[in-house]
């Protein structure tokens, strides 16, 4: 596969380079998660291959590349930001420090507690929080929260509080990476064993696995945004479901206005959960890498990428290619 891959990618990149405009260097995130992988290694082709950028690769997380931004100014592109679980997003938006291009999810993204269908079918009483709480031992009496760092640990901290997780019984146990917490629900699926916990889309996660939505009621922005804020003081005193969550392609507005080109392919640039579901059941199905997962888009999506790129680049600076 990787040899494969290596391959195509040459294939594509000869006559693409040729035209290329210098962009300097670009520092860009590559968050712990599938999708923002899968995004930020196209991104990287094309800003490298089609406008000349150098770019530079951080490991990051919500929470903490808005913080590097903050102070460092640094990465200048976060390719996929959830912003329910960034309570600076919109302080740093309106000071002018980030720019937001684009809905990279165009339909959002899907966050939220489940459990195995499985589950509800052998105990419909588990189709409800209520039910799960008065019956803690039909979902394994634990509850799979998400990674240090990522935003959903901390909104998932204050709704396990206020739903009162603990207090029935039911363990809140610490996954240390996104990999490991999609291999507890696969092992789950496999053994026909009680998972319940936080999940998101789009993933080859809920492509591939049916599951069970758990309610938490109505949507309450106020709570919500609380839930994702370590200094509200009422975290923990209600209980709101997730949003459909918008999920953002952001630059520091330093880049937005030195690099117009770029920043108008990346604000082009974005995906449907459908596509992005095939894409990551691909990865899954192929046992591929994010880069692997780029150059199968690149070489059978041409049309659509295509689509993402201005119309003056395609005459100008990426002629050589088209």
């Amino acid at each position: 596969m990787k040899k494969i891959a290596v391959a195509a990618l040459g294939a594509i990149a000869m006559p693409f380079a040729a035209s290329a405009a210098d962009c300097g260097e670009v520092v860009m995130t590559e968050m712990n998660w599938k999708s923002s992988q899968v995004v930020t290694a196209v991104a990287e082709f094309v800003l490298e291959q089609g406008y000349g950028c150098e770019v530079t690769l951080v490991a990051s997380s919500t929470v903490p590349a808005l913080a590097s931004v903050a102070e460092t100014g640094k990465p200048d592109i976060v390719t996929e930001l959830w912003i329910n679980g960034a309570p600076s997003y919109g302080k740093m938006q309106a000071e002018g420090k980030i720019t937001t291009l684009t809905d990279v999810l165009s339909d959002g993204g899907v966050e939220g507690w489940w459990i195995p269908q499985y589950v509800v079918d052998e105990h419909p009483e588990a189709a409800t929080l209520e039910g799960i709480l008065a019956n803690p031992e039909l979902v394994g009496n634990r509850f799979h929260q998400c990674p240090e760092g990522w935003g959903c640990q901390r909104a998932n901290a204050s709704k396990g509080e206020a739903a009162g997780l603990e207090e029935a019984g039911i363990e809140i146990f610490q996954h240390g990476s996104g990999e490991t917490l999609a291999a507890s629900i696969a092992s789950a699926f496999e053994n026909k064993e009680p998972w319940f916990g936080y999940y998101w889309g789009p993933t080859a996660i809920l492509g591939k696995y049916p599951m069970h939505k758990i309610s938490l009621g109505d949507y309450n922005e106020k709570i919500h945004m609380c839930d994702t804020d370590p200094e509200c003081p009422t975290r923990g005193q209600g209980l709101s479901e997730y949003p459909v969550g918008p999920v953002k392609t952001v630059v520091t507005t330093d880049f937005a206005e030195k690099h117009p080109q770029a920043a108008a392919f990346m604000t082009n640039l974005s995906f449907t959960n459908d596509q992005m579901n095939g894409l990551l059941a691909w990865m899954d199905e192929n046992e591929a890498t994010a880069e692997e997962a780029a150059v199968h888009f690149l070489t059978t999506e041409k049309e659509l990428w295509m689509s993402w790129i201005p119309e003056e680049d395609v005459k100008s600076t990426l002629g050589g290619f088209f």
